[in-house]
């Protein structure tokens, strides 16, 4: 079976370096519409299925992003970050959602985002702990698909109450556009279990991501349901194995302790299972971040969530994803600094050696050379 390969739009800036010294600005790319537009609609001509929307404060808003690429994609599926703590009506959010999908033409997925780090929330006027912003996730998307799909709806509960809502505008996917979602904690798995089409892990090391996914698998069989399973990474790839580490080091040389350990605290600060998972796996020390074969935690030292990273030469990164795949993993959504040319770079590189996967070249022709072992990502 052929994955699904997402890409991710920078929504909060771009640039080949991580950190924020002097000597990274000058090679830093602020974000703008022009040049996310830019990255969409690369991603769409190599062949990339879909292009994840971030949220947060450090972003541009992920709905207003997506419905600015309604009309300059057309084929590539657009997975917008929703945090359900910072919205306010689902009544209005399942117009939101039914108006964007439709402008898409059925390419809308959502990523339910509950939140992660209690001060930046606050500054959204959200005041809710861990437990509480899953319970208001669940009482929102539950009034949310009631409302999408033509019911009208009066509830009163504890996080929301609507009265007679309804929803005029159906979604383009029937009966609404699919949900994904990655969490840790054990209300995490009880929500997915519960709502979520796909259940996203970031990158920890193969045997503790089956850990989690024979879990959320367990919890959605007793409700009857089944979930998806993608897999969120960084990866760096070039045509040899050292020139891959060399990326890799390179991409965190203007790092320094004091950089890294302001970096660290705040990622600490978090509430999130998640991260305190990715955080314990370096533990904020640049020489030990190797943590499994080919899974580099060097971008965790500075970046909150997607922390670690697949590196090696192509056929040990389509090695590296067959492992997740063996645990049941169709979909891996993959980024890499500066994301414009690492889109291109991983599309020359490893799409060759994936069923299904025709890179294109400049002039728009497809690369029909590149052979494959059959056995690579070839099965669930």
């Amino acid at each position: 079976m052929s994955l699904n390969i997402f890409w991710f739009l920078p929504t909060g800036g771009d640039g080949r370096y991580l950190g924020q010294s002097s000597s990274v600005a000058r090679f830093a790319r602020p974000v703008s519409n022009a040049y996310l537009k830019q990255i969409a609609t690369t991603a769409e001509h190599l062949g990339f299925d879909g292009l994840l929307i971030p949220t947060g404060s450090g972003n541009l808003d992920p709905f207003i992003t997506a419905a600015s690429l309604a009309n300059v994609t057309s084929k590539i599926k657009l997975l917008v970050a929703l945090r359900t703590s910072a919205v306010g009506s689902p009544t209005v959010f399942a117009r939101q959602t039914a108006t964007l999908d439709e402008a898409l033409n059925g390419r809308l997925i959502l990523n339910v985002v509950p939140g992660a780090w209690p001060e930046e929330l606050a500054a959204e006027g959200v005041f809710l702990n861990h437990d509480e912003r899953y319970e208001a996730a669940d009482e929102f998307i539950t009034l949310w698909k009631r409302i999408l799909s033509g019911e009208k709806v009066t509830h009163k509960g504890k996080y929301y109450s609507v009265e007679n809502a309804q929803n005029l505008f159906p979604s383009v996917q029937k009966p609404h556009p699919p949900l994904y979602f990655g969490g840790s904690s054990d209300i995490a798995h009880d929500f997915t279990a519960k709502h979520i089409d796909a259940y996203l892990s970031w990158g920890e090391p193969p045997h503790l991501v089956a850990e989690k996914i024979a879990d959320v698998k367990k919890r959605a069989k007793a409700l009857g349901r089944d979930v998806r399973i993608g897999i969120r990474l960084q990866v760096i790839v070039r045509e040899t194995e050292q020139e891959a580490w060399e990326a890799a080091n390179r991409l965190i040389s203007h790092l320094d302790d004091e950089i890294i350990a302001k970096a660290q605290e705040i990622q600490n600060s978090s509430d999130s299972i998640g991260q305190k998972r990715i955080t314990s796996l370096h533990k904020g020390d640049r020489n030990k971040l190797e943590i499994s074969p080919n899974l580099w935690a060097g971008v965790g030292l500075i970046r909150g969530g997607a922390g670690t990273a697949l590196v090696g030469d192509p056929k040990t990164i389509v090695e590296r994803l067959q492992e997740y795949a063996d645990l049941g993993a169709d979909t891996f959504v993959l980024s890499g600094y500066p994301h414009l040319e690492e889109a291109v770079r991983f599309a020359e590189l490893v799409f060759p050696l994936l069923p299904g996967k025709k890179p294109l070249t400049a002039s728009g022709e497809v690369v029909t050379g590149g052979a494959f072992d059959t056995r690579l990502i070839s099965k669930r």
